[in-house]
């Protein structure tokens, strides 16, 4: 195993240091001390990339695998109500959330591989919890635990294969094999969690983690090498709380708007709390002499427009994916098996787009890349407008198509422009960055377009419903959700027969079809402002010297 090494002299350097050796007077010998200390490394980083990625598969995966679980856990644990299994994604995705920032911070300042072991171990740990559990109240913290693991390992992967990989062209290579590796966790996901359920205990969804765990553990260990800012500032424990509380509240307020309204009590204080502690946030990491998270990043256009495109592209996948995901369940009433299977293409078009975004590197600015990926991703949406029950899987396969490589491209671009944006020393922190923001994004979209569907799903169904011969409570379970609605047409069958159900299902499909088209227009809205404004800001800043850029702030009062 190797000794750790780190990622720059053990003197104190400034950012032109650590950004632009060309710019320093022994530039003329840093080419052959560079060549040397690659050619040690040799076919080493390839291997340690492939582990590094393993671990987000497994990371990717869990969040797709308990989706498809729901049901099974509905039957299977004590007090299973809906909003409480809600809650076994929703713990997950805001210890995952809140705790991005810090985690990323404590990998540069403990070391990346230290970090991504320490979440390894942990995510195992919790994965056996999780799989013991009896009741939805366990089971629900053990959740939360799983994104404290989960908050460790993702910055940490990223960050290590920056350090690893520091000549730009196979920078991109090495960035656009991460970015495929979550479309490859997206896809297992379903497929993985349907074939378990229909053959082993719910329990078998988490215990699968184990030895995908103990392959990356065991390769990262052996074939990852050590890095750290060593010139790291003081633990800042004010900024931490604050990053910690105010993404708390942020993701709260967006998980609980589409159920609880934009307006009410609980979402306006959720949301209002959550600004004040981030705008103290900010206050504080401007004026603090150790921030941990140095706010001049965000002048640096690249960084800031890599930053905006990120959360544009998660902004539409996650609401889409969630969409379409009741798409194939309830309109067409497939199982969770066959409906995993069905969104497989989506995972090859992101690896293909991401890869394509590494081959246009070398030609094609990122400010051109990014937007071309942005702007597919909105012509995606504009054509999943148009889709009908009666749409054919081949249709929506070419969707996939457009979506998929639009968010490859995006994904691997954007997120190559943010790292290669920051000194090589806060590679922790800009992954984490960049991590926070594809799950904010993400849930914001999740928010916005799952509100706007209740609005008009509700409404529709609710007028077209009005005379039907149903009981008021059956109504109410219709208008409530789609999934809801799959329950009273199973009902409806048993006593009516297929000829009630179907008109049952054409207006129920009706409402669906309509609020699904006003989610992909958000969403296709969402990418095509991103795409100009990312354009506007990366483009602006594409041919600067970052090197200089930092020196400057260096030289700048915070």
């Amino acid at each position: 195993m190797q000794k750790p090494v780190t990622t720059a002299a053990p003197a104190p350097v400034s950012h032109a240091d650590l950004t632009c050796p060309a710019t320093r007077a022994d530039a003329p010998l840093e080419p052959l001390a560079d060549a040397v200390s690659l050619g040690r490394r040799g076919s080493r980083r390839w291997v340690s990339l492939a582990f590094v990625c393993l671990a987000v598969v497994v990371i990717v995966m869990d969040g797709s695998i308990v989706n498809v679980a729901l049901p099974t856990l509905a039957r299977s644990l004590d007090g299973a109500s809906n909003s409480r299994l809600q809650w076994v994604v929703d713990a997950y995705i805001l210890a995952f959330a809140a705790l991005l920032l810090p985690a990323g911070s404590a990998s540069d300042r403990f070391g990346r591989k230290r970090v991504l072991l320490v979440g390894l171990a942990t995510f195992a740990i919790v994965s056996i919890g999780a799989a013991r559990a009896t009741t939805v109240e366990a089971l629900i913290a053990w959740r939360a635990f799983m994104g404290l693991g989960a908050a460790m390992i993702f910055p940490s992967t990223l960050a290590i294969l920056t350090d690893d990989f520091p000549e730009p062209s196979l920078r991109r290579i090495a960035i656009a094999i991460w970015a495929g590796s979550s479309g490859l966790g997206v896809a297992i996901g379903p497929v993985a969690g349907g074939w378990l359920l229909e053959h082993f205990h719910w329990g078998s969804i988490f215990l699968v983690n184990l030895p995908v765990i103990a392959v990356a553990w065991i390769g990262t260990a052996c074939f990852t090498r050590e890095s750290k800012d060593v010139d790291h500032a003081r633990f800042d424990p004010i900024g931490a709380a604050l990053a910690i509380s105010g993404t708390l509240g942020l993701v709260w307020g967006l998980i609980e708007a589409p159920e609880a309204g934009w307006g009410s009590r609980e979402t306006l204080v959720s949301l209002g709390l959550s600004a004040l502690l981030l705008c103290a946030f900010v206050w504080w990491e401007r004026r603090t002499a150790h921030p941990m998270l140095d706010m001049r990043y965000f002048a640096n256009r690249r960084f800031a427009g890599g930053c905006l495109a990120i959360a544009a592209a998660f902004f539409g996948l996650f609401g889409f994916v969630f969409m379409v995901t009741q798409y194939f369940q309830f309109l067409h009433g497939y199982d969770a098996l066959t409906a995993g299977i069905r969104t497989t293409p989506f995972a090859g078009f992101i690896l293909l787009g991401a890869l394509l975004a590494a081959n246009a590197g070398k030609r094609v600015p990122a400010h051109v890349t990014i937007a071309a990926g942005l702007a597919l991703m909105a012509a995606g949406f504009a054509w999943a407008t148009r889709d009908t029950i009666d749409t054919s899987y081949a249709l929506m396969v070419g969707q996939m198509g457009v979506l998929g490589t639009g968010l490859g491209l995006v994904n691997a671009a954007a997120t190559e422009t943010i790292m290669s944006s920051l000194p090589l020393n806060k590679a922790g922190t800009g992954s984490s960055v960049n991590d926070t923001l594809r799950e904010i994004g993400g849930t914001l979209g999740v928010a916005g377009m799952g509100s706007a569907f209740n609005a008009l799903y509700r409404g529709e169904i609710a007028e077209r419903l009005a005379s039907a011969p149903l009981p008021h409570e059956a109504k109410d379970l219709i208008r409530s959700s789609v999934g809801a609605a799959s329950m009273v047409l199973e009902k409806v069958g048993e006593i009516a027969g297929p000829t009630a159900v179907a008109s049952l299902k054409v207006p129920i499909a009706d409402a669906f079809l309509k609020g699904f088209a006003a989610s992909c227009w958000i969403a296709g809205g969402a990418a095509a402002l991103g795409a100009v404004c990312a354009y506007l800001l990366v483009s602006s800043g594409a041919d600067t010297s970052d090197a200089a850029f930092f020196a400057e702030a260096d030289r700048r009062p915070s």
